[in-house]
């Protein structure tokens, strides 16, 4: 079987990006000032807080990082599956 590395990409890139919306967007709408596993992305995403703003820049980091290791892994799966 042969993945679709595009779509295994853009799947993996839409659903880390909204995962990682809506997670930081429920953590801010309970009040919470903090929370040990969102607070943890904060080193690698730019600008990424745990605001309502910085959820909207965890969208966007988190679909870019998605589709990256989504192609990355499909690519793989690919190439050691023939």
């Amino acid at each position: 079987m042969k993945l679709n590395v595009k779509a295994f990409a853009l799947t993996c890139g839409i659903f880390w990006g909204a995962s990682l919306f809506l997670m930081t967007v429920w953590v801010v709408w309970r009040g919470e000032v903090s929370n040990g596993l969102l607070e943890s992305f904060k080193p690698f995403y730019a600008g990424y807080a745990l605001t309502y703003v910085g959820s909207a820049i965890g969208l966007v980091w988190g679909f870019l990082d998605g589709l990256f290791c989504g192609a990355v892994f499909g690519w793989l799966y690919n190439w050691l599956s023939k």
